[in-house]
Formats: C-alpha cells, structure tokens, sequence
C-alpha cells in the first residue's frame, strides 16, 4: 500500500439532484446510450399512453418516428392535466411505481417521462381539450417556452401528444430500428387483448411504413405466429385459456400447439414482461402438461408401456407455447427481472394447467391421442 494517506471526506461527495443526475449516468436510466437506450427511450414515453388505453381511457396510441429523427406519441385519452405533466418530465419519482397485474411496465425504473425530458435536445407537450391546445417546450430538461394555449384543430378531440428528439450530445449517430419496436408493441398486442398501437415510420424517402397492432385472439395469436416453420402441427387448432388463481393473486393465460419439429419454443412472460429465462410460471406449465398428458397416456395402457417414463421427458417435443401470469405482486429473481419466483405461481398454474388441458382431452380424445403419440412415440422411439 501506499504510504500516502488517502483522504475521503463528505466535500469528494458529488450529490447530483433532479434531471442532472440523468444526463450525468444516462446508462443508469436506460441501460444503454446506444440503440438500445434509443429504443429504451420510446418505451418510456409510450409507457404511460399504452396504460391509458388498458385502463380504458383511451382507445388507441400513435407512434410516429419523424424525418427530422425526433419520435411522436400521441394517446387519445382525457388530456393530462397540466401540472401533472409538469411533474412527470421535471421530478424524478420517489421511487418506482407499482406495477400490479393491470399495468405494463414498459420502463426500466419507473422514470419514464422525465428521462426522455432530460436526454431530449428538444421535447414538446401538447394537451388538447376543450377544443384547447395547451403546448409547452423543454430543452435538456429545462423549460424553453412556458406554456401557451392555441384552439384545437377542428375535430381533434381530446388527447396528449409528446414529440421528442434524442439529444446527439447523448446517443451520438445511433438510429431506432422499426422492426425492434414492432417486435415489442406487437407482443403487447398479444398478450394484451384491448391494446390498439400504431407504429408509424417517415424516415425513408421511399415513403412511410406503418403498422398496426391489435390482437383480439390474444396468446393464441400469438402462438400461430411463434408456429412459424415449426413444421407440420399434430392438431389444427391452437389450445388456450385464461382464468383467474387466487392462490397466486393473478391470472394466468395459457395458449399451445404441438408440432412436428425438434425441440420447443416457449414464451413466458410476468405481467407482460418477457422473462427469457422464465421461472416458475414456465416450470408450472411444464407440470400441468406432464400430469395432463400422462393421465390420459396411463388411460390408453399400451402406449405408456411401450415408453415407460416417457411422458415427462418428452411432453416438451414439438410444443410451441405461450405463459402469460398478470399478478398483484410479482416477484422477480434478479435485477434484470429476467427470471420469476414465488412457489405458489408454479402450484396454480400447473393445477390451471392439469385441469383445462385433462378437459381438452376429455372432449377431444383425436386430438389427445394424436398429442400422447407426438409425445411418447415421436419423441422417444423404440
């Protein structure tokens, strides 16, 4: 060690308050100051407008990514009020809000709209009520104009629009990628049946590139769509269901398909966050499916005796799969919430499990036959 005496007092202490401290670390905010933190950054201002609509305030959300590089996201719900607005780009929150089973957390800290503030060069409000605009402009986080009232365009209801354009200072030459956000508000779509996102394009020369995302069928949907060069499937129609487990404080919403392929490709999700190395949500589905598929192989006797001990191994093969669990209080393993916990997730979800999938069967014994066969003598064979 050295022999000189290092000295550390309060006055080496930087204390950094308010929107500074994001522009200090932005990567604190939102992981990254590159694509990813650009596309971090959409998500955040879409965060509170894709709730509005799933309380039922709004009915739909418009994201627009404009030729000048800045990003537009309008809700058509009951304006926000305007010191709401104020607080939600110019405070940092206390700290993250609740996220219970009927709000989707599309932000990584529960900062969402004063992080885009703060690493904005530009951003504007426009609250439009009353046949009233209210608009309003920041820059860095600061306020460049105060608020001023303009009429409404004849016909434009009500709603709140914020445009705003990634400061360079912060994210240099990175550019958003349609496709990853497309990829994300379409699973939203899915998993969120009320949902209604638009994702609009005007960057290119050649014209603009819109779509549209709305999924009524929910995870089935969605299953059909993970099916994709999965092969031949072993039954026409994707199985799903929904139902409430009190036991674990939330929902679960199951939707599956065997098919003829190697392997399985399952999505798991906590209230509508992908958790890539699922949990016991997953572990749960897997349960149910082995109890419900070697139930009604132990009824048909001579294939389970041809593959003794097959079913539990096997009941993965071929499977395409979504888990979606909305709970009160989820608990996640680990900082990136990559993984969910709680025992009693994995226990209601494999009885919801066992039971809607013993009762498929029992309906269609067809299509359970042709499923324990994919299972025991496709995927073990003598």
């Amino acid at each position: 060690m050295s022999k000189d005496r290092i000295e550390y007092d309060a006055s080496h202490i930087q204390v950094l308050e308010g929107l500074e401290a994001i522009r200090k670390r932005p990567g604190m905010y939102l992981g990254s100051t590159g694509e990813r933190g650009l596309h971090q950054l959409v998500f955040e201002v879409a965060d509170r407008a894709v709730n509005e609509v799933l309380a039922g305030r709004a009915g739909a959300v418009h994201i627009t990514l404009t030729a000048d590089g800045s990003v537009r996201v309008a809700d058509d719900g009951p304006a926000l009020p305007a010191e709401e607005a104020d607080a939600l780009l110019c405070r940092l929150p206390a700290g993250r809000r609740h996220a219970g089973r009927h709000v989707v957390a599309l932000g990584l800290g529960g900062t969402g709209l004063c992080v885009a503030n703060a690493l904005s060069s530009r951003l504007t409000t426009e609250l439009r009520h009353d046949g009233v605009r209210l608009l309003r402009e920041y820059g860095r986080g600061v306020e460049v104009t105060p608020s001023a009232a303009a009429p409404s365009d004849p016909g434009a209801g009500t709603g709140t629009v914020i445009t705003f354009r990634p400061d360079t200072e912060i994210f240099g030459t990175a550019q958003y990628a349609f496709d990853v956000l497309a990829d994300r508000f379409r699973e939203l779509a899915f998993l969120n049946r009320t949902l209604d996102v638009t994702l609009t394009d005007r960057r290119a020369a050649d014209g603009p590139r819109s779509e549209r995302f709305r999924s009524p069928g929910g995870a089935r949907e969605f299953v059909a769509l993970l099916g994709t060069g999965a092969g031949s499937p072993v039954h026409l129609e994707v199985f799903g269901f929904e139902r409430e487990v009190p036991a674990m404080g939330g929902t679960v919403e199951v939707a599956l398909r065997w098919h003829r392929f190697p392997g399985a490709r399952l999505a798991s999700f906590a209230n509508s966050s992908p958790t890539p190395y699922g949990g016991t949500h997953a572990a749960g589905l897997r349960d149910g499916l082995a109890s419900a598929v070697g139930a009604f192989a132990r009824e048909q006797g001579p294939v389970a005796a041809a593959q003794p001990g097959a079913t539990i191994d096997g009941v993965g093969e071929g499977l395409v799969a979504v888990v979606s669990v909305k709970l009160d209080q989820p608990e996640f393993q680990g900082a990136t919430h990559g993984v969910l916990g709680g025992p009693a997730v994995r226990d209601g979800v494999a009885e919801a499990v066992r039971e809607e999938v013993g009762a498929w069967f029992a309906r269609d014994p067809e299509t359970a036959s042709a499923v324990v066969n994919r299972v025991l003598r496709d995927a073990h064979p003598a």
